[in-house]
């Protein structure tokens, strides 16, 4: 979804599919000097071309100090190459983005620093405040602060640092052939798992196979409540056995690339 100062911007289209899109910029209520806001929570890839197409419309209305706020960079996957035929999307989304001249754009908890150094005027906010709040949510229904878990080393040196707690990590066990997680292993403070509720933090969620072997190995190591925060909850988590599971009480996320209801699932402001 596309919206500027808080305004969606329709997308609709001409009967042979390419795109018809309409704005009024007068009805903002933003002089051309001021900061003009566009934010993307990325749905899908024909929203990259309405972008460019929109933000064109305003620099050609005279709007030139634009802010495009991007909490999910699309692409952050494929930040490198490995092979001759493998395409660097990740680059020439960047490109693209760099064309438009955006004056900052604002983005949180980059799943890769590559998309960091490949964007301009790129300014990264951290979840740090809604770990917290995850955090004092779960003090306040169970009494007791959860213990921070990370699925892997990076993660902890990642969240870590952020978030001044107790924590372990996990290191997990994959099927070289496959690059499939087997499993994991638990290091630093995991011998406070036991009777312990645990919330596991990361960046980004697809179908949940590392937070489901991390709740498996959690539970097996006594482990009371288990929960998840994740800054960029994809939808197709609810198509993964995590969701279906019993082992995770709740999912935390925020809308910057998921916008489904489900039970198990909040989403924080």
């Amino acid at each position: 979804m596309i919206r500027i100062e808080g305004k969606e911007v329709k997308i609709n289209h001409f009967p042979d599919g390419t795109l018809l899109l309409k704005q009024k910029l007068n009805e903002l209520g933003k002089g051309k000097e001021e900061e003009l806001v566009i934010k993307w929570n990325y749905e899908n890839n024909e929203e990259l071309l309405s972008l460019y197409f929109i933000t064109k419309h305003c620099k050609e209305a005279g709007y030139q100090n634009l802010v495009l706020d991007m909490p999910y960079i699309p692409n952050a996957r494929q930040d490198r190459v490995q092979k001759e035929e493998d395409v660097f999307t990740l680059k020439y989304f960047a490109e693209l983005i760099n064309s438009l001249e955006f004056s900052e754009v604002r983005v949180l908890d980059a799943h890769s620093n590559v998309s960091l150094a490949l964007l301009d005027h790129v300014k990264q906010s951290t979840p740090k405040v809604l770990i917290e709040k995850v955090i004092e949510k779960i003090k306040t229904e169970r009494g007791t602060e959860p213990l921070m878990f990370y699925p892997d080393e990076g993660a902890g040196k990642r969240y870590g640092g952020m978030i001044p707690k107790v924590y372990c990590f996990g290191i997990k066990k994959r099927d070289w052939a496959t690059g499939k997680i087997k499993g994991l292993d638990v290091a630093g403070e995991a011998q406070l798992i036991q009777g312990s509720d645990v919330l596991i933090a990361d960046d980004i969620c697809s179908f949940g196979g590392t937070f489901l072997h991390s709740a498996k190995k959690l539970h097996e190591l006594g482990a009371k409540n288990i929960y998840l925060f994740v800054s960029h909850c994809e939808e197709s988590v609810l198509k993964g056995e995590l969701i279906s599971c019993e082992l995770i009480q709740k999912i935390y996320t925020t809308d910057s690339i998921f916008n489904k209801e489900h039970e198990k699932i909040e989403i924080l402001n």
